[in-house]
Formats: structure tokens, C-alpha cells, sequence
């Protein structure tokens, strides 16, 4: 049976840190529904209402045109590896720049990560479990470096550039407000 918390408890939280995999889901009023893995060590709990993460540059930029167009935004995250348990985050989510009065301080609640280019906040209106028992179960091996090594190619102009040629609109023609 699932149920509801009005914020995170000290054990939800303890799940949520041995947690190598996130998702993100968001919407505006029309268009598709974006749902994103997430994982390289980019989540962060600031409060029990209150968590973000570190969104890197990749080839969209929908969840930003979402918060921009709607402001609703779920995360997941699902027990791979022991007792089954599905955590979902409910509620409104903002962006955070570089450049911008918050971001020194929120940025160093995460490991350095070439190709940063927001963070992405939540605050949490409603927090739900479920027993997950139908999830299968998987090892942990490891992080994938791709988008690091990309990134790092890329270099701080390269990412400006891609981010200015892929990232500024969704893929249903949402500004995403990323001006590089």
C-alpha cells in the first residue's frame, strides 16, 4: 500500500543517499511528458522539504522548460538492490544558474562535474511510498564516464556553444530560458 508524508523522514532520506539512480518526470499543460535517469552522485537532500540536483548538459533541456512552463516536478527513486521500496518526491521545482545569487552556495553541496549547467531545486509538497515488489533486482557496477569525458572534451566553449545550439528550447518548442 502506498502512502503519503508531508516531508522526508530521517530513514526515507538514509534510502534516498544509497541511491545510485534518480528519475525526473515533468509536464507542461500540453506536449510530451519527459521522464530522465539521473545518477552520477548529483543529488542532494537540503532539508526534509527541500532537495536538488545538478543538471548536466545534455541533448535536451526539458525539465528546465517545464519548471519554466508549469513549475511541476516529480523525482523517483527505486530500491534496485535490497528491500523493494519506490520513493516519489512530489512538487514544484525552480532553476538555479550560474551567475545567479544562490548558486555558489548550492553548488558546493555537489562533486565538481565538467558540463554542469543548472541545478534543478524541489520543493517537496508531498512525499509518497509504494512496496515496489515487482522491480527486478540489479548490481551496481559502476558509473558510466561518457558524459564526463564528453564534457571535458567539450570544453567550458564547446558546452556554451552546444548548449546555445541544443538546449534552448524543448523538443516541443518550450523556451528553456538558457541564455549562454
Amino acid at each position: 500500500m502506498a502512502k503519503f508524508y508531508p516531508a522526508l523522514t530521517e530513514d526515507l532520506m538514509d534510502f534516498i543517499r544509497a541511491q545510485h539512480l534518480f528519475f525526473t518526470a515533468s509536464a507542461a499543460a500540453e506536449g510530451r511528458v519527459n521522464l530522465s535517469p539521473k545518477g552520477l552522485q548529483t543529488f542532494s537532500i537540503l532539508s526534509p522539504t527541500r532537495v536538488a540536483y545538478l543538471d548536466l548538459t545534455g541533448s535536451g533541456n526539458e525539465t528546465a522548460a517545464h519548471l519554466l512552463a508549469d513549475g511541476r516536478l516529480t523525482l523517483m527513486f527505486c530500491s534496485l538492490e535490497d528491500a523493494p521500496l519506490i520513493l516519489r518526491l512530489y512538487g514544484q521545482g525552480s532553476l538555479v544558474r550560474p551567475g545567479q545569487a544562490e548558486w555558489d552556495k548550492l553548488y558546493r553541496a555537489f562533486p565538481p562535474i565538467p558540463g554542469a549547467r543548472q541545478i534543478v531545486m524541489l520543493n517537496i509538497e508531498s512525499v509518497q511510498t509504494s512496496c515496489g515488489f515487482g522491480v527486478p533486482r540489479y548490481a551496481y557496477c559502476g558509473e558510466r564516464d561518457a558524459l564526463v569525458t564528453w564534457a571535458e572534451k567539450k570544453g567550458e566553449a564547446g558546452l556554451r556553444q552546444y548548449r546555445a545550439e541544443k538546449n534552448r528550447l524543448s523538443i516541443d518548442g518550450l523556451p528553456s530560458q538558457l541564455e549562454e
